[in-house]
């Protein structure tokens, strides 16, 4: 079952990066939300510069990076808040190759934003959300971003 939890029209990577620190402050005022967050979109549409925002609240003063070569970057958070994992998965080809680099175990440790999610839809917990990045111009900084709550659907009986 998918719930909306909000819709926005960026103009600018800071609203974009706002986004992102919204979706951090519904998280940490909501215990009952998800930790693992899907972030799915073309290339350059703004999903790092999403995380940076929702690191920005997460773990104030981490210099985030996009973790395309390194897989995963973490972001300590201040004390008494959940580290911040971010994954970049566009090289992952296999599940063989998402095992091998530790990924299942993160999780439980902290809150995971991941790049690319579509390409590992046999990863995705239970219970996570999803972040939709979309571009609506062709040459500016306009976009669509749609994030929502997926949960299983309860079953009757």
């Amino acid at each position: 079952m998918k719930k909306l939890i909000f819709k926005a029209m960026t103009g600018s990577p800071d609203e974009t990066s706002d986004c992102g620190a919204k979706l951090a402050s519904l998280i940490e005022s909501d215990p009952s939300l998800p930790r693992f967050i899907a972030l799915d979109g073309d290339l350059g549409t703004g999903k790092t510069e999403f995380v940076r925002g929702f690191v920005s609240v997460a773990a104030p003063g981490s210099a985030v990076r996009s973790p395309t070569y390194t897989l995963v970057n973490e972001y300590r958070a201040p004390a008494k808040k959940m580290p911040v994992f971010h994954f970049d998965v566009y090289r992952i080809n296999n599940e063989d190759d998402l095992y091998s680099t530790g990924f299942y175990d993160y999780p439980d440790r902290g809150v995971c934003l991941v790049e690319w999610c579509e390409l590992i839809p046999y990863a995705l917990p239970e219970s996570y959300i999803s972040v939709v990045i979309e571009k609506t111009d062709l040459v500016g900084n306009d976009r669509k971003i749609t994030v929502t709550l997926t949960v299983p659907d309860k079953k009757e009986g």
